[in-house]
């Protein structure tokens, strides 16, 4: 099947606006005739309830932690990127758009990005307008800052805490809602099944995460804002609760999963310290506007850092990319540093690791400077490593951190699933092969606060509000199927944790699937996957049981389901015979070792339509256009 992203024609400048014209309207006092479920309170999920429920429509919300305060957007760092061109640099929507179509490497939609790039501005006036404290300078005007492949300084921050922020001030707009009535919550509940009823999305079968209790909740329409699925590779920048559950239940139930394969490495991450560590942590992509990468250029080079003089030093970045030096994106800079230590240079225990360095900076600007900055990152990083990075430089490396793929998604944000919408990290659709830094927090909240409410109305607009109850055939039988699956993993009563299989899983995801694969890495991984499920279905140790808080029993489900979803993604792997931003094949690569597309044969994304467990999924194809932007190699030098 060739899938059709609904994308509006015309001069790309245009469109967005056109569309929302052209859309159906839903009168406002209809809008409490219809009942909307939005799963996930991050920032794409908090920004959608809380807007949808201004506009007057019934919304239930739903997160799996005890507070929306408390979702993944939180731990965002460095910043949010907007076309305002306060610091006059050179900055504009096309810009920013051009920007993140290089950045995904020619693999994202243009229309779609260009829709994120045109609202960015709203987005900064929303936030502002809210109190998010952003950063000023002096005279009290928005502060911006550089990230990575981008020449222009088009960043918003609040120091390096933009996440926790920007997810505080989508939380007091849902409070406010919540107060009026028009938004209801459900902390504590995880999504565990899609309810389908004539191929339509109309409900969500949900486990109560403190009593257990498995019961459906009914709706018009369905709004997923889960987030990212990298925890595959069990070590990663993402918090332990986050999965690929909500939006595999959906693949299962008939949503296509798209471009899995294209996951993000971060290039700025704490190394890990040991074989028992359960996450990673995040050094925000902002330390380098400031601190300089750099490793000893011959190999072996024991010195502490401050006795390798500059002539000893390889800053690799700046020397590979005097355009962008240090602020390279993620994808090459993650590389880059992965090439110094497999050529023996990288630094700290096990050398897997290469310095950030600030001290150049702080003779530059002074320690004042540097701390007013990015003081809160200086002080987690000694809080983990007990190194004063004021002191001594910072050790680095890559660690997986966003997934690009998601569930597939027309220009309205909808999947192949009527009534079934997917925002932000969940679905596919604007970053491509690789997201350039700051950009995930304005998906989000371009997502949730200025394209659903528009969308939403136009599906909304033909259909006829209430259809389904919840003693529907669909929804008893969603309930029995869940009953069932979380009966069967009590039952197993193996030797084996939960974690151990999640471990093992993520070893063979990351050294096969990771930041390089190849055609036999694929393969190989394609054989010990189903090796492993079949293990766990049969020596998984679950304690407890059902009908109480059992966090054993809620991670069962989770890996269990990672299981199944790292076998699409190997699969995708194999199947883009061609590199592309972070999907690295190390058969496909330029002479300087950069990505090599095959424009020819790839420039489509893969739609993965669900055929059942073990099963060869079914592949659709959307065809990629360029028209504003032309296919070119992508070149940071």
């Amino acid at each position: 099947m060739i899938l059709d992203g609904k994308c509006p024609t015309g001069p790309i400048e245009k469109t967005w606006d056109k569309h929302r014209f052209d859309m159906k309207l839903v009168n406002p006092a209809n809008k409490r005739k219809y009942k909307i479920l939005v799963v996930g309170t991050g920032l794409a999920g908090g920004a959608a309830a809380a807007s949808l429920g201004e506009l007057g429509y019934n919304v239930e919300a739903f997160c799996y932690q005890d507070s929306p305060r408390r979702a993944h957007s939180i731990a965002a760092q460095g910043g949010i990127n907007a076309a305002k061109n306060y610091p006059n640099d050179g900055d504009s929507i096309y810009r920013l758009f051009y920007d993140t179509i290089k950045g995904g490497d020619f693999r994202a939609r243009e229309a779609d990005v260009w829709r994120l790039a045109q609202v960015s501005n709203n987005i900064i006036d929303q936030c502002v307008a809210q109190g998010v404290p952003f950063a000023r300078d002096y005279a009290g005007y928005l502060d911006n800052r550089s990230f990575g492949g981008a020449q222009v300084s088009r960043t918003f921050y609040a120091r390096g805490q933009t996440g926790q922020q920007l997810l505080l001030g989508a939380y007091s707009a849902l409070a406010r809602q919540i107060k009026a009535g028009t938004v209801k919550m459900f902390p504590r509940t995880e999504m565990l099944d899609l309810v389908v009823v004539d191929g339509e999305a109309k409900g969500i079968t949900i486990r109560d995460l403190v009593t257990g209790e498995i019961r459906t909740h009914v709706g018009d329409a369905v709004v997923l804002c889960t987030g990212g699925y990298v925890n595959v590779f069990y070590l990663s920048t993402n918090a332990m609760g986050c999965s690929v559950t909500a939006a595999w239940k959906a693949h299962k139930k008939g949503a296509f999963f798209a471009n899995p394969c294209y996951t993000q490495i971060h290039p700025t991450c704490i190394p890990q310290h040991g074989d028992k560590q359960s996450k990673l942590t995040l050094m925000s992509e902002s330390l380098r506007n400031d601190g300089r990468c750099w490793v000893p250029k011959k190999q072996g080079d024991n010195r502490a850092p401050g006795q390798i003089p500059d002539e000893d030093r390889d800053y690799y970045l700046e020397r590979k990319y005097p355009s962008f030096g240090n602020l390279a994106p993620r994808d090459i800079a993650s590389r880059a540093a992965k090439e110094q230590c497999d050529d023996n240079r990288g630094v700290g225990p096990g050398g897997r690791g290469v310095y950030l360095d600030f001290a150049s900076s702080i003779q530059r600007l002074g320690e004042s400077t540097i701390r007013e900055r990015y003081g809160n990152l200086f002080e987690m990083y000694e809080k983990i490593t007990d190194e004063n990075a004021y002191k001594v430089p910072m050790r680095i490396y890559p660690a997986p951190h966003y997934s690009m793929g998601g569930l597939w998604v027309d220009y309205n944000c909808m999947s192949n699933v009527p009534g079934l919408f997917v925002l932000g990290e969940a679905n596919f659709s604007v970053h491509g092969a690789n997201r350039l830094g700051a950009s995930a927090l304005m998906q989000g909240l371009a997502d949730g606060y200025f394209v659903i409410p528009y969308t939403i109305a136009d599906y909304l607009a033909r259909i006829t509000p209430g259809k389904v109850k919840a003693d529907h055939p669909e929804c008893k039988k969603s309930v029995e199927d869940v009953n069932n699956d979380l009966k069967k993993f009590v039952s197993i009563n193996g030797k084996k944790t939960v974690t151990e299989f999640h471990r093992e899983l993520g070893k063979i995801m990351w050294n096969n699937v990771g930041m390089a694969r190849s055609e036999e890495s694929c393969k190989e991984a394609l054989k010990v996957i189903p090796q492993i499920r079949e293990e766990f279905w049969k020596n998984v140790k679950v304690s407890g049981s059902g009908a109480e808080f059992n966090q054993q029993l809620e991670n069962a489900g989770r890996v269990a389901d990672f299981l199944e979803f790292a076998e699409l993604m190997t699969l995708d792997a194999l199947h883009r015979n061609e590199s592309c931003g972070g999907h690295f094949r190390v058969e496909h690569q330029m002479p300087d070792g950069e990505a090599k597309r095959d424009d020819e044969n790839y420039c489509y994304a893969a739609a993965w339509e669900f055929k059942g467990v073990g099963k060869e999924p079914e592949l659709h194809k959307e065809p990629l256009k360029f028209e504003n932007v032309h296919l070119a190699i992508r070149s940071y030098k």
